[in-house]
């Protein structure tokens, strides 16, 4: 029977390491947004930078999360879904964490003022947009509550439609208001990097919403 059982050991999937390691870059990427919002509504640049130095860390968290998550599905034979799809969730989320650096990155390096209503409002949608993430990611382990993905999946929807509105109106004011070319050029670049943040929280969410059509 002992033999039997080790046979048996080696098709039985380790389905929890992926739950742990995709649970641990949604948390990773809920603060990363909350740090984002953080950084858009401190004046201080010194004070921005130290904000920004944190969601530094946290995106190379998320990167040896995703490099482990890639490990973990070379060398398991059975997996809690399908391979490609675990490729493509780790994929996006570890996109949006890049999205988030990327946009509190500029803001520093181009030196621009973030009493900005377009760049507030962007950084309240990426917040939500993560925290939607984190909720459906966090329900995929056992999938008894389809509801919460499902209404959270409806949220991050919700939420990039917003984020286009939001870029057009921006643009508009920005065009509008500013007279300096070179300020045009670095905030609409900013805007740009932070509207396609709430891009890939839908490319996460369509993964998703893949994963529960399939399985819940």
């Amino acid at each position: 029977m002992a033999g039997l059982n080790d046979f048996l050991k080696i098709f039985i999937p380790q389905n929890t390491v992926f739950f742990e390691l995709f649970e641990k870059v949604a948390d990773n990427l809920g603060q990363m947004g909350t740090q984002l919002k953080a950084v858009i509504a401190e004046p201080d640049f010194d004070k921005r930078a130290a904000l920004i130095s944190s969601i530094e860390d946290l995106e190379h968290q998320n990167d040896d999360l995703t490099h482990s998550l890639f490990t973990e599905l070379g060398r398991n034979f059975i997996t809690p879904f399908d391979r490609e799809d675990i490729h493509y969730l780790a994929t996006s989320l570890d996109d949006i964490a890049d999205y988030i650096y990327g946009s509190a990155k500029k803001v520093n390096f181009y030196r621009v003022n973030t009493n900005d209503m377009g760049m507030q409002k962007f950084a309240e949608l990426i917040e939500q947009g993560c925290q939607q993430v984190r909720i459906a990611v966090k329900e995929l382990r056992d999938m008894k509550n389809v509801k919460s993905i499902t209404d959270a999946l409806i949220k991050i929807n919700s939420i990039e439609n917003q984020a286009d509105d939001i870029f057009d109106m921006s643009i508009e004011r920005l065009f509008a208001t500013e007279q300096d070319a070179k300020e045009v050029i670095k905030i609409r670049e900013i805007y740009q990097v932070m509207e396609l943040a709430t891009d890939k929280c839908e490319d996460a969410g369509n993964v998703i919403e893949s994963i529960i059509i399939k399985y819940a």
